[in-house]
């Protein structure tokens, strides 16, 4: 979950009302659940799984709080997002967003750099070969039929636990090129979360207090996935994401001074 020291499944209820949305958290270990106070519901996960920047145990974490998640048969759509992540919108806009597309939203392409393609691994075949490797981003929407066969899939992980190693990364590489084998149909082969890679680097940009304007969030909120906008149930739309990263502490204050004016909530 690159440097970060926590992520969070955030879900949303199918039929609900739009201000339930249930979070799951993966921090250190804790044997007790928490309710918030607001608009939604927390839930500090029991059992901890101890992560390392490019290590499987990563997506060992992730598949723990889909798994947990999952118990609440409430819960409809799943999206993981990281202690840097900000909403663009009020929930129920997300809630919104999520429940009525026909679509999870897992961004998977094919990458024929060594960053891409040289990264698999012959010992993956036969059941992934090189022309079905692909790539994403690590934070992933997807629906509760997805989210069963993720946790229940016996066939794909333990083959990518045991040959994807450095510089094979699981997070970037694991469910991308699964759900583009087993279930093409059912993604958006795009992100909702936006970052900034225009700086260079291993990890994206991260935005601190003076990075936060009312311009720059404004540019947030009207970005578009790309310059002919991005598909929503088979329609071109201009809302194309629904969260943004990486913001550090110290930008805390001035996005909450913000957020009412920018983001309307």
């Amino acid at each position: 979950m690159e440097e970060e020291r926590a992520s969070h499944l955030a879900t949303a209820a199918a039929g609900s009302t739009t201000n339930r949305a249930p979070v799951d958290v993966h921090l250190v270990p804790v044997h007790k659940k928490k309710k918030n106070g607001g608009g939604g519901e927390g839930q500090l996960t029991t059992q901890h799984t101890p992560t390392r920047w490019g290590n499987v145990n990563v997506v060992d974490a992730e598949r723990r709080l889909l798994a947990n998640a999952l118990l609440d048969f409430n819960n409809e759509r799943f999206v993981l997002v990281s202690e840097s992540c900000i909403p663009l919108y009020p929930l129920p806009v997300v809630h919104a967003y999520l429940t009525s597309s026909r679509h999870s939203f897992v961004g998977a392409f094919d990458d024929p750099s060594p960053h891409g393609r040289g990264r698999y691994r012959a010992g993956l075949a036969p059941d992934v070969t090189l022309s079905q490797w692909r790539k994403g981003a690590q934070w992933f929407e997807m629906d509760r039929r997805l989210a069963v066969f993720v946790i229940a899939d016996e066939r794909y992980y333990p083959r990518f636990r045991t040959e994807c190693r450095a510089p094979c990364y699981v997070d970037e590489h694991y469910l991308p090129t699964v759900l583009s084998i087993e279930a093409p149909e059912r993604i958006a082969n795009r992100s909702i979360t936006l970052v900034d890679w225009s700086r260079g680097g291993a990890h994206p940009a991260t935005f601190g207090a003076a990075d936060v304007t009312e311009d720059f969030l404004g540019m947030l909120v009207g970005k578009k996935g790309n310059a002919e906008r991005c598909m929503y149930n088979g329609q071109p739309v201009e809302v194309c994401f629904l969260f943004a990263r990486k913001f550090a502490p110290a930008a805390l204050p001035q996005l909450l001074s913000l957020s009412s004016k920018i983001f309307g909530y």
